[in-house]
């Protein structure tokens, strides 16, 4: 038994004097296993009422997180978990696992939260997984903070957060308790027009907001548009951050409407959203009469010309408690400057004023405002946006990248299988839809041509010959070189369960090579490869080669995959992996 330093316990149970609990906060340490995280979990355990546990700056793997989530379970009185920066290096897959098994832990001892941070966390939509079961359950009804800063949780992980806040709210709402939340950040997320829009409907549904943190998403007009009038719905609203998001003139007209019914905001950040003169008017009219509570206004670097200037500064002759007023990086010129800082020192808020030296102007020459060509221009800009959201271009950044991307270069080479036949390979590269060629035509039907085309039919697989074919299939794996055996085997396998809902004998050769694949995987430490191999080609995780797609059936695939996992195939410590993935995307 390892020795328990109780002085370390000790020092990690108190972070506020308000407060008891446990943290950890940035000791740099990496819990692989439950053995590794003993001093952390006999903290959690030793704990006498575990109000917060605060994770931030270490590294968790699932085994880890398993041992803390039976922990866990003993804690009722737990309110708040600060998992900020807890998965650096960690596996794409390992992420979800580890989420999902915590938040488990929590839900059996009937936690109660109000405050949860996986904030700085490479989540992505996988990783987004792993939070939908406890953020829909009754341990998340009563929320009142969300912070997802720098989750890279896409388009996709948006609309699944939004639907699992959605279920958590009318569940909660039933109850008579509905949701509390007041403090959502989700910055640097990229969740364009669309993750925005689905996060519109929370907000709308909710209404109890104070605190909202948007910066960074990529969002245009339609999506500042939608959660404009969500914000309508959430009346004591006190802060709200869109830094540089693109609102423009037409998203200004909307969020103006907007603050004219939000009459208790204290900070405003609209800095590098490209408002223009335009924009700007329509602000500062919506801030000229109330809101005297404001303390922090934002509006640097817009390109806005000396009237918006004008309207923003004559805004201020009412706040009193304005601090901040940022300006600075619009299109004033000299003059303009002057006379703002004049106007600022008679309404006594030149203090508040921060540095005017950068200007994006030339001289003092008058900004262009034609309407027409200003429309015309963002317009053609918004249809850019438009026609890029339509494509998959959702880039998960994760600090296990790297490492993924060279265990699964040396282990599953996905672009270098290739037929040895220069004839097949020939019409491969003439005909970009490989599934239209009559390869029957090209090869003798057999289990070595089976495995060498990209996309082999249902007749072909039928008419093969062998009475045995998963036999004949081993043969043929066996006689291939090592280097390339389980790269050969991994395609096969998903070759035949294209088909596996069809074919019951496709099916049974796809139980007895999944097989062979994981025997072989787990001999090799090849196991999160394939893991890996498979959940990219199932769709289930997304490729860091942003131009890949999937090219088998993922219906059929998917099938086999859940076939392997309810008869044991799958090793038990990997199943676990599929489910969570399986669960919330299959």
């Amino acid at each position: 038994m390892s020795n328990i330093n109780l002085s370390s316990i000790s020092s990690a149970l108190d972070e506020a004097p308000t407060k008891t609990g446990v943290s950890f906060l940035g000791k740099a340490l990496k819990w692989e296993t439950e053995a590794g995280a003993k001093e952390l979990i006999d903290a959690i355990e030793t704990c006498a009422s575990l109000q917060f546990l605060n994770l931030e700056g270490n590294t968790l793997g699932v085994e880890a997180a398993r041992g803390i989530a039976k922990a866990l379970e003993k804690h009722p009185e737990l309110r708040e978990a600060l998992w900020k920066d807890l998965f650096t290096g960690r596996m794409k897959t390992e992420i979800p696992m580890a989420l999902k098994v915590m938040g488990e832990g929590m839900i059996t001892a009937g936690a109660q939260l109000t405050v949860l941070d996986c904030s700085d966390n490479a989540l992505g939509p996988n990783g987004m997984t792993g939070l939908v079961d406890l953020l829909q359950s009754t341990t998340c009804y009563t929320l009142q903070e969300l912070k997802l800063n720098n989750c890279g949780l896409g388009i996709t992980g948006g609309k699944m957060l939004s639907k699992a806040l959605l279920a958590c709210h009318q569940a909660s709402y039933k109850l008579g308790k509905p949701l509390p939340l007041k403090v959502f950040i989700a910055g640097r997320n990229r969740l364009e027009n669309d993750g925005a829009k689905a996060l519109a409907e929370v907000f709308g549904a909710v209404k109890t907001l104070e605190h909202i943190e948007m910066p960074q998403n990529g969002i245009y007009h339609p999506g500042i548009t939608a959660l404009s009038e969500a914000f309508k719905q959430n009346k004591n609203l006190r802060v709200l951050n869109l830094n540089d998001n693109t609102i423009r003139p037409k998203g200004a007209a909307a969020i103006a409407e907007a603050i004219y019914e939000l009459e208790y905001l204290k900070e405003i950040n609209f800095g590098d959203c490209l408002l223009k003169t335009k924009g700007a008017l329509l602000l500062g009219e919506a801030l000229q009469e109330a809101h005297t509570d404001i303390m922090v206004l934002n509006f640097g670097f817009n390109e806005i010309g000396p009237e918006g200037g004008y309207a923003i500064v004559n805004a201020t002759y009412n706040k009193d408690n304005l601090t901040s007023l940022i300006l600075d990086g619009n299109q004033f010129g000299y003059d303009c400057r002057v006379q703002l800082k004049d106007t600022l020192g008679e309404y006594g808020r030149l203090d508040t004023l921060g540095s005017l030296d950068e200007d994006d102007s030339e001289g003092e020459e008058e900004e262009d405002e034609d309407e027409g060509e200003e429309d015309i221009e963002e317009e053609e800009e918004e249809e850019e946006v438009e026609n890029a959201e339509g494509e998959d271009t959702e880039e998960e950044e994760s600090d296990a990248g790297e490492s993924f991307q060279k265990e699964a270069k040396e282990s599953i080479q996905i672009s270098k299988i290739t037929s040895t036949e220069p004839e097949i390979r020939n019409l491969l590269a003439e005909n970009n839809n490989a599934t239209t060629i009559d390869l029957d035509q090209s090869l003798p039907n057999t289990v070595e041509a089976y495995c060498q085309t990209h996309y082999p039919s249902e007749t072909m697989f039928n008419s093969l010959e062998e009475p045995n074919k998963a036999e004949a299939f081993r043969e043929y794996f066996r006689s291939l070189p090592d280097e390339d055996y389980l790269v050969y085997l991994a395609f096969t396998i998903l070759k035949l369960s294209e088909i596996s809902e069809k074919s019951k004998e496709a099916l049974e050769v796809s139980e007895a090579l999944f097989a062979d694949a994981y025997e072989y995987a787990k001999t090799n430490n090849r196991l999160k490869s394939l893991r890996n191999f498979l959940l990219i080609q199932l769709g289930l995780l997304k490729c860091e080669e942003r131009s890949f797609k999937p090219g088998y059936n993922m219906q059929g695939c998917r099938h086999a995959l859940k076939n392997a996992i309810t008869k044991n195939i799958v090793p038990e410590e990997e199943q676990g992996f599929f489910k969570v993935f399986l669960e919330h995307r299959g």
